[in-house]
């Protein structure tokens, strides 16, 4: 079953066991869904207030990104733990292994690709969030906060899961692009944290 139409008590359960996946990678975008999810509902109680109307347009469009990147991250929940899985897979057979060397290669890629899709869905949350701030609903400050604040823990698990493999990606350049790919996205998250909180 996709980890998207698992009950919060079945995904539990199924994290805690003794199985690769789920993991880190889907506890990252499931926690960024909650984010976007969070800033959703701040939205929600915004729209259609005199005090707010002339950030109806904006805030609508931000609700309607919002629940874009809701759908996205827990897409990538499963994504991600499919390409652990192989990577895990590949990993268990002999190290001159016909399968293990036509696979290796791409089977890295995808398990840096998909954390790192985690992360830039998680800052752009972040980014959202930290717009929303002047112009919703004051009562939901709080709300939002955590939605930041979950963003950002999002984009830190997420990272996590693309540094731990990127010392399996044999170009140094490549390794190196990817690395930074990894830390723009965390730096733009962080700036948009510092940003609200100032």
């Amino acid at each position: 079953m996709p980890i998207r139409d698992l009950t919060v008590h079945a995904f539990a359960d199924q994290l805690a066991a003794r199985t690769p996946v789920p993991g880190g990678g889907a506890v990252a975008a499931v926690t960024a869904a909650h984010a976007a999810a969070l800033g959703a509902m701040v939205v929600e109680f915004t729209l259609g207030k005199p005090k707010f109307a002339a950030h109806e347009a904006a805030n609508a469009a931000a609700l309607a990104r919002l629940a874009g990147l809701r759908t996205q991250a827990l897409a990538l929940a499963d994504r991600d733990a499919a390409a652990y899985a192989q990577l895990n897979a590949l990993w268990k057979l002999p190290k001159d292994a016909p399968e293990r060397a036509n696979g290796w290669d791409a089977a890295v890629t995808e398990a840096i690709e998909a954390p790192q899709a985690i992360l830039d869905a998680a800052c752009e949350v972040a980014v959202h969030c930290t717009g929303l701030a002047a112009c919703t609903n004051p009562n939901l400050a709080s709300d939002l906060a955590i939605a930041l604040d979950l963003a950002r823990v999002a984009c830190r698990a997420a990272a996590h899961n693309v540094e731990v493999n990127l010392p399996s990606v044999a170009d140094p350049a490549r390794r190196q692009a990817l690395a930074d790919r990894m830390h723009a996205a965390l730096a733009r998250a962080g700036a948009a944290a510092g940003a609200a909180h100032a």
